[in-house]
C-alpha cells in the first residue's frame, strides 16, 4: 500500500490537486482511498459530484465512536475512489487535529484503511500534533508539498519541512519528503522559483501545474477536471502527476530554510 500525503497552505489548491490526483490514479485501474484531513470537509467533494459527505467527527458526536460502521464514513466516488472526511470540532471548541486521530483509529478498527494508494489531504498552515499525525504515526510515508510561488505559500511549505525533518529523526519514523508540487498562480518566473526552493531544501520539483480556467469550470459542474474534461491539457497534467507519483522513489529528509534565506530567495525571483 502506497501512502502519500499532500500538505500545503490553505487556499493553495491542495484539495483540487488531491482530488484530481486520486481521479487520475483510479483511471489507471488502481484502488484509491482519499482521506480529507481538514475541518472544512471539502477534500472529496468533487469526487462525490458536489456532495459533502458526513464527517467522522460529526458521527462521533452524534453516536459515539463504537456505533459507527464502515458504510457510515466511507463513500464511493468517481471511478470507485473511496472517500472519507475526518471533519473537526464545532467552531471555537476543541482541537481540529483530534478529528484526524479519531478517523484513523476508527478506520483501522473497521478494517477499512486499505488500498493500492491512500491519499491524505492535510491542512498545512499549522503542523500541530493532530495535523502532523499522518506523518508522526507512519501513515503518510511520502509527503508532497503543494505550493505556489507566493511567499506565504512557500513559508507554509518550509514550516512543513521543519515538521518532516523533526519527525524523520525518530527511529521508527518512515516519513520522508517525496517532492514539491507547484500549483501555479501564474506569477513571473514562478516555476523557476519553486524549483529553486525545492533544490535548496534538498528535494526536487515533481511537477508544475499551470493555472487553467477549466479547473473552475469543472468545479462549477461539481466534478474533477479528470472527469469533466478528460481530453483537456489540464487533465493530461494531472495524469502526468499520477505517473510521477507512482514512479517516484526519491525520499529525502529536508533541510528547512531560515526565514531570511526564504525571503531573500523570493526577492531574487521577484519582478
Amino acid at each position: 500500500m502506497k501512502q502519500i500525503a499532500l500538505y500545503g497552505k490553505g487556499g493553495i489548491g491542495k484539495s483540487t490537486t488531491a482530488a484530481n490526483l486520486s481521479a487520475a490514479l483510479a483511471c489507471r485501474g488502481l484502488d484509491v482511498m482519499q482521506i480529507g484531513c481538514d475541518p472544512k470537509r471539502d477534500s472529496t467533494r468533487m469526487l462525490m459530484q458536489g456532495r459533502l459527505i458526513p464527517t467522522v467527527m460529526d458521527l462521533v458526536r452524534e453516536r459515539g465512536d463504537t456505533d459507527i460502521t464502515r458504510e457510515d464514513i466511507v463513500y464511493e466516488g468517481f471511478m470507485g475512489v473511496r472517500c472519507v472526511e475526518a471533519g473537526g470540532p464545532e467552531p471555537g471548541v476543541g482541537c481540529a487535529g483530534r478529528g484526524i486521530i479519531a478517523t484513523f483509529q476508527i478506520l483501522e478498527r473497521l478494517g477499512a484503511l486499505h488500498a493500492d494508494v491512500v491519499v491524505y489531504d492535510v491542512l498545512g498552515d499549522v503542523v500541530c500534533g493532530g495535523f502532523a499525525m499522518p506523518m508522526r504515526e507512519g501513515y503518510a510515508e511520502e509527503v508532497y508539498l503543494v505550493t505556489s510561488g507566493e511567499l506565504m505559500s512557500l513559508y507554509a511549505a518550509n514550516n512543513i519541512c521543519k515538521a518532516i525533518s523533526r519527525l524523520s529523526s525518530r527511529s521508527r519514523s518512515t516519513c520522508r519528503l517525496a517532492g514539491v508540487i507547484c500549483n501555479a498562480k501564474n506569477l513571473p518566473r514562478e516555476e523557476e522559483l519553486v524549483a529553486e526552493f525545492a533544490k535548496r531544501i534538498g528535494s526536487f520539483l515533481v511537477l508544475y501545474i499551470p493555472r487553467d480556467q477549466v479547473v473552475q469550470q469543472a468545479e462549477l459542474n461539481k466534478k474533477t477536471v479528470v472527469e469533466y474534461a478528460p481530453s483537456s491539457n489540464q487533465a493530461a497534467v494531472y495524469r502526468e502527476l499520477a505517473s510521477r507519483v507512482m514512479d517516484n522513489r526519491r525520499m529525502d529528509i529536508p533541510v528547512p530554510l531560515g526565514i531570511e534565506d526564504l525571503e531573500n530567495l523570493a526577492y531574487e525571483y521577484s519582478p
